[in-house]
């Protein structure tokens, strides 16, 4: 399913719901809604007036008593494979709210704001760094090619090490499975700033999304400074993907 969480229901909201369409289209998924409401009594007028804003009458759309905190388990219960959330304000308390809402999902996300049209996948930029979870990156940048045909750049950290350089040849070789439109660029910057320079790269060459790992977890400088991801949402004037590290697959320690 390609589950979209609305906070407000108004016109506004098109874009991330269209975008939400088209995905379900294009990668043969159900379309789920969700909305939160503070009592039961709001349920189904609530679910009538998102039906009627955005034309959904096959979608599904889940309305029901809860908060950001519940959101983990519902994207489990009903299988959700991708999330789009809407932004009502790009602030860093509301961002921040959201991706800790974000940090159990198994599935990408996307935090998106009013001023997005809908989901431009034509060209896809994928930044890797030397961390070996970067490769999670590939499976989804991968269907972005396969169900859109879109142009993958992947970006190379320019490290001493060769650990980048494996992760990518790793992407590489599933690229060619299914013979995706693809390139390698080495980037200026080291691991440590590649998705500040990957971002202002997406800008300048109008790609559609930047394809991002979140954070393993929230050390001190996190907590009193923000996670990397949350800066970058903020700035960014188009959609970045998140994708969580998977802690049962890899060993995540430094």
């Amino acid at each position: 399913m390609i589950l979209v969480l609305l906070h407000e229901i108004a016109k506004t909201g098109e874009s991330i719901v269209q975008s939400a369409v088209d995905l379900s289209l294009k990668l043969r998924k159900k379309i789920g809604i969700l909305y939160f409401v503070d009592s039961e009594n709001k349920t189904e007028e609530t679910k009538e007036e998102i039906k009627k804003t955005f034309s959904l009458d096959e979608a599904g759309i889940f309305v029901q008593t809860g908060k950001l905190a519940d959101l983990s388990v519902f994207c489990e219960s009903k299988e959700a494979s991708f999330l789009l959330m809407q932004l009502t304000e790009n602030k860093t308390r509301e961002i921040q709210a959201q991706l800790n809402a974000c940090r159990s999902l198994r599935i990408p996300y996307i935090l998106f704001k009013k001023s997005f049209g809908e989901l431009a996948l034509n060209k896809v930029l994928v930044p890797v760094t030397f961390l070996e979870e970067e490769v999670e990156k590939a499976q989804f940048a991968s269907a972005f090619g396969r169900f859109y045909g879109s142009e993958i750049t992947l970006l190379q950290a320019n490290d001493y090490g060769s650990k980048a350089a494996v992760t990518v040849e790793k992407m590489k070789n599933l690229f060619e499975k299914f013979n995706l439109n693809y390139k390698i660029e080495k980037a200026k910057t080291d691991s440590f700033k590649l998705e500040g320079e990957a971002v202002q790269k997406a800008e300048k060459e109008h790609f559609g999304i930047v394809l991002l790992s979140a954070s393993r977890e929230y050390g001190l400088d996190d907590i009193f400074f923000g996670p990397k991801e949350r800066k970058l949402v903020k700035d960014s004037p188009f959609p970045i993907l998140l994708v969580n590290p998977r802690g049962d697959l890899y060993a995540l320690c430094d």
